[in-house]
């Protein structure tokens, strides 16, 4: 049995270069009879032809069996069934989230998104140690992905269903599964999918960079679709890897607008804008440093009730755009009750009685009649304004929040 019938090989080269592990298992003895590119890297022992249950824990066995018993049909409307495992990996067990759904041909097609919470800094290290070679062989598979993709888009035999099927399963591999959280501090996140048939361009992410600082950031890729999937892979590779040798955030955002900038020239432009950042928490305040290349200024929600944006970021260039690129710069401290506030242009560009939301200012004010608050209650807050746009929302809308609670401790 091959795990794609040959009117389904289109659908085969797209998956094989997808920047996700994906494994298509027997329905009755769940034998591997399909891996992709992702999944034989990370396993390197031969995958085909073992049986799925010995690629994960033990104790995670009867998770796995259920999940690929709940799978339903790919053209069904139902959503695909999920679950987190431990997978067993060259590296050694690393948390998974699991998606499946089940195939015409007596199949369950397996995608897996490794988590955030594995990737410590020994191993971020080991990865920017090899960042020219990953890097060369991300592009590789990016462009492969972005012809193999919009090929696959064009054929008759990829159904709707499954379109947003790829597409939903994608784009969770863009964002962080679980959204990691400094010591004493509180993160929350939002993401508004645009379109249920293409990947958008909006991400986000927070990692460890040591036992004190901590990175994060929120950007927004030009266009969307495999194009915009390829850079934004790209570009949070790169964000998390120069930022475990640099400590300056312009010197990152200058390391990213490096290996954007001749990667994706020619018809096709691609370009990103990004807010990127370190925090260092502690018990009395979190110092924040935050570089700005385009993108709108997070705003400071503060724990005496008044917000402002961090005007100091305003004037920062693109990245991959320029070859010298005027990137900003500011430092803020975070004190107990405080919130920051990241955000996309989607947000406040959603047309609202014939023009944009925050023409006259409006997005400020709204956040500051939610103060004093919390990360998690000013994503709500936010989060319900973006769901009340309803068709004037045209572009996805992603949020980042990071706070310092009354009473947190960093010794946590």
């Amino acid at each position: 049995m091959t795990a794609f019938s040959d009117d389904r090989a289109d659908l085969a080269d797209h998956l094989e270069t997808a920047p996700l592990a994906y494994l298509v298992v027997r329905a009755d003895d769940h034998t591997v009879v399909y891996a992709n590119a992702v999944a034989r890297r990370l396993f390197t022992r031969p995958v085909v032809g073992a049986a799925v249950g010995s690629l994960v824990d033990g104790a995670d066995g009867p998770v796995l069996d259920a999940l690929i018993a709940a799978a339903p049909r790919a053209d069904d409307e139902t959503p695909a069934t999920s679950a987190t495992v431990r997978l067993l990996t060259a590296s050694g067990p690393v948390s998974a989230d699991l998606a499946a759904n089940r195939g015409p041909d007596a199949t369950v097609r397996i995608a897996a998104s490794v988590s955030g919470e594995d990737r410590v800094r020994d191993r971020a290290l080991a990865e920017a140690l090899s960042a020219r070679s990953a890097t060369a062989a991300a592009l590789t598979r990016s462009r492969d992905a972005l012809v193999e993709s919009e090929r696959a888009r064009a054929s008759e035999h990829l159904e709707g269903a499954q379109i947003r099927s790829l597409a939903t399963v994608l784009q969770r591999s863009l964002l962080p599964p679980v959204l990691a959280s400094p010591p004493g501090m509180e993160t929350a996140a939002y993401y508004h999918h645009a379109s249920p048939d293409e990947v958008g361009g909006d991400f986000y992410d927070v990692f460890p960079l040591d036992g004190q600082a901590w990175g994060f950031f929120l950007g927004d890729v030009s266009g969307k679709g495999a194009g915009a999937a390829a850079v934004t892979s790209l570009t949070r590779y790169t964000l998390r890897a120069a930022a475990v040798f640099d400590r300056n955030p312009i010197s990152v955002l200058q390391n990213l607008n490096a290996v954007l900038l001749p990667e994706f020239r020619g018809d096709d432009p691609r370009f990103c804008t990004v807010v990127y950042g370190t925090v260092v928490p502690s018990a009395e305040g979190a110092v924040v440093d935050l570089a700005g290349g385009g993108h709108p200024p997070p705003l400071h929600v503060r724990a005496d009730g008044t917000a402002r944006y961090v005007d100091d970021l305003l004037g920062g260039q693109l990245v991959g755009g320029l070859p010298t690129p005027h990137f900003t710069s500011h430092r803020l401290v975070l004190s107990p009750g405080d919130v920051l506030l990241l955000y996309s242009d989607g947000v406040t560009e959603a047309r609202v009685g014939g023009g944009r939301y925050d023409d006259g200012g409006d997005f400020r004010t709204y956040v500051e009649d939610s103060a004093p608050t919390t990360a998690t209650a000013l994503v709500d807050h936010v989060t319900t304004l973006v769901e009340g746009f309803g068709d004037g929302l045209q572009d996805d809308a992603a949020l980042l929040a990071l706070g310092m609670p009354h009473g947190a401790s960093s010794d946590r």
